[in-house]
């Protein structure tokens, strides 16, 4: 039988041949850990028997979905997404749904999606070397569409609308360059004062409940900055949206919160609320702060979102 080496554009190939396969970088070049780690991975690449790998870096005015689409055009066998969750969530954006699997490679502050899967965050090398040794499994995506608008994006780990926006806004990036995932504490702490907003939320297009927050966040994983486990029944791969609702009363209200996060189990908290299912709308009075994965894209009043499940396959060791 004649073996087809050929590819199809946005089609993994067969791994039958070690030496055929390639994998593309796409690189945030400001969360590059140095020229080394280019020579690394290629030598990474060459040791383990993957042809030459097409590296492609980002940039301002393309932050990943660009370079996402020409390594999927060339028919690479995995897309290595090298950077913080703003490049991870751009790659994602183009390879959900065409099979073609994404490693990880964490550069980032919060490196949120690597730290829900256990990917290596300290050793950019060893996170390359898991991706190209690694096996494939199907995660869930979330599609979300603000202010009702036509074009959508997609989510890994968490959206929010509100008090956690406006810490993913307000965070000082000299200080993230410091003292890490803390500084994100700071803005935190800056923000705690302010007022409720009325907020209506309908889970899978049931009744409205209706309420006074201060944050809704949306998550498909549990964890996020700091490792705390905000939604700690979310798994990245059950098709199920987790949902919660912040709503401090008084002048103790945030420590009734504290208490609800990190208390769930034992006791019931008007001041946090969980739901579940598989679409959320949510509706603000007025506009807030809105971040995907730890982005912030600016404000908003009205947030759809929809689980697509096991739309994207990811690529990495101990699964």
């Amino acid at each position: 039988m004649t073996e087809n080496n050929t590819a199809t554009p946005g089609t993994p190939k067969t791994q039958d041949n070690a030496a055929s396969r390639r994998a593309a970088v796409v690189i945030n070049p400001m969360k590059s850990p140095g020229e080394s780690f280019r020579a690394s991975f290629f030598r990474l690449c060459e040791t383990q028997g993957w042809a030459e790998p097409l590296w492609l870096e980002t940039t301002k005015e393309d932050t990943g979905i660009g370079q996402a689409r020409e390594a999927l055009d060339a028919g690479v066998d995995v897309v290595i997404a090298a950077g913080g969750d703003g490049t991870v969530r751009c790659v994602a954006e183009v390879l959900a749904g065409t099979g073609t699997p994404m490693g990880l490679v964490p550069l980032g502050t919060g490196n949120l999606l690597a730290r829900n899967l256990g990917v290596d965050i300290t050793d950019p090398v060893a996170a390359s070397y898991d991706v190209l040794s690694g096996t494939d499994t199907k995660v869930d995506v979330v599609k979300a569409r603000l202010d009702h608008a036509e074009e959508e994006h997609i989510f890994l780990v968490m959206a929010g609308l509100g008090y956690d926006a406006a810490i993913m806004a307000n965070t000082v990036d000299e200080l993230k360059d410091r003292v890490g995932w803390l500084a994100y504490v700071e803005a935190g702490v800056r923000h705690l004062p302010g007022k409720p907003i009325r907020a209506k939320i309908s889970i899978d297009g049931q009744h409205s409940v209706r309420r006074r927050i201060r944050s809704v966040m949306v998550g498909n994983c549990g964890k996020i900055m700091g490792g705390v486990e905000i939604f700690p029944d979310a798994k990245i791969d059950d098709g199920i949206l987790d949902v919660v609702i912040l709503a401090p009363i008084g002048r103790f209200g945030w420590l009734d919160v504290l208490a609800g996060v990190f208390g769930r189990k034992n006791s019931k908290n008007e001041s946090v609320e969980y739901f579940a299912g598989k679409s959320a709308e949510i509706e603000l009075a007025h506009e807030q702060e809105f971040q995907l994965d730890g982005d912030p894209l600016g404000k908003a009043k009205h947030l759809g979102v929809t689980v697509e499940h096991g739309a994207l396959t990811i690529r990495m060791t101990g699964i």
